[in-house]
């Protein structure tokens, strides 16, 4: 398969133990208010183009969406609702793009320090949670497959190593509460189609205690989920992803192996500012994510590629001032490094 860009030819060759299913993806999610607002991407030589055509040449096969309850109409902190999500879904599947959408159970942004509970259901006890988590998934699957569209993954909570929807979902006690908030999703989702993978995410990639005790402590309370999603940012620990790597490799080999699950990166940033660092941060997390033994490594996705910083204020974009794709990007489009995993992975 040959992708056109200005004045080079990148020639995709089957790889080495590459598995026609690994997703290369990208959340995008930003994207519709981006275009709402009047943003206009362009392509590496200067030519207005849809986005998804642009990442789409770059070898980005998969999309991400999040989704929150009742958002606000704030263009970076707001929309992705039920609607828009599946609009957007629909866009993306029509084009070729397999879909995982991000539930965030939340009104607005989830993440490690804050799990907030949607307005709607402040006050709701456990088991009245659950039948809102239940609800709310139920209820947007339904829509995206009234669209023609069935994800191939769902994430039941966004970065939720601290728990979900707080307090009830804490895990400041323990994992009782939060693994019956993950089983309400599970359900839910499978209700919808059995075969869609249900991800549970947690943020620092590379931090191999973090996993043991959050995944032992759902799993001890029987959680059900099929894939185990990180988060890797080197740029929030304030180290290169150099000094960080080989302990993400060897935590998603130890992830893998542990729990029996498959793996995938489905966050990852690198500063727009520094292109060839960033590409080459991708070109290695997707070789150490390739590396799992068993096929078992599916998948790496950009957060947020699209969104440029003159309109997000994010920096860990791949996007330029000039409304192009920086360098980064072209790494989903190079070979990677095919050689056995290196590193002394963690003791069982």
């Amino acid at each position: 398969m040959k992708f056109l860009l200005p004045g080079v030819i990148f020639l995709l060759l089957a790889l080495p133990g590459r598995g026609e299913d690994f997703a290369k993806g990208a959340d995008v999610s930003w994207l519709p208010q981006m275009e709402a607002s009047g943003y206009r991407f362009l392509d590496r030589s200067g030519r207005p183009e849809d986005c998804l055509r642009i990442l789409k040449a770059y070898g980005i096969d998969t999309v991400r969406l999040r989704v929150w309850v009742h958002p606000s109409q704030d263009r970076r902190s707001g929309h992705c609702s039920r609607d828009e999500v599946a609009a957007m879904a629909q866009r993306a599947a029509a084009m070729g793009f397999r879909i995982m959408i991000d539930f965030h159970y939340s009104d607005s942004w989830c993440d490690p320090g804050k799990q907030a509970t949607p307005a709607a259901w402040a006050g709701d006890s456990l088991p009245k949670l659950e039948a809102d988590v239940r609800a709310h998934t139920v209820d947007v699957l339904t829509a995206l497959k009234a669209r023609g569209v069935t994800p191939e993954w769902v994430q039941v909570g966004n970065e939720i190593a601290g728990g979900m929807l707080w307090p009830t979902g804490s895990t400041r006690k323990d994992y009782t509460n939060l693994a019956a908030l993950i089983n309400a999703g599970y359900d839910a989702v499978k209700s919808v189609d059995p075969a869609t993978q249900v991800v549970v995410h947690i943020h620092r990639g590379n931090d191999n205690a973090l996993y043991r005790t959050f995944f032992d402590g759902i799993q001890a309370h029987g959680a059900r989920y099929d894939v185990i999603g990180m988060s890797y940012y080197p740029h929030w620990q304030h180290v290169d992803y150099s000094e960080t790597i080989d302990a993400l490799g060897a935590n998603l080999v130890d992830m893998a192996e542990r729990y029996h699950k498959g793996v995938m990166v489905v966050e990852l940033g690198g500063e727009a500012s520094r292109a060839e660092n960033t590409r080459a941060m991708i070109s290695a997390v997707i070789d150490k994510v390739r590396a799992v033994p068993d096929h078992r490594g599916l998948g790496v996705i950009y957060w947020e590629p699209e969104g440029a910083q003159s309109w997000s204020g994010y920096a860990l974009s791949c996007w330029g001032a000039d409304r192009r794709p920086t360098d980064a990007l072209e790494a989903f489009l190079e070979k990677p490094v095919s050689m056995p995993f290196s590193v002394n992975t963690f003791a069982h």
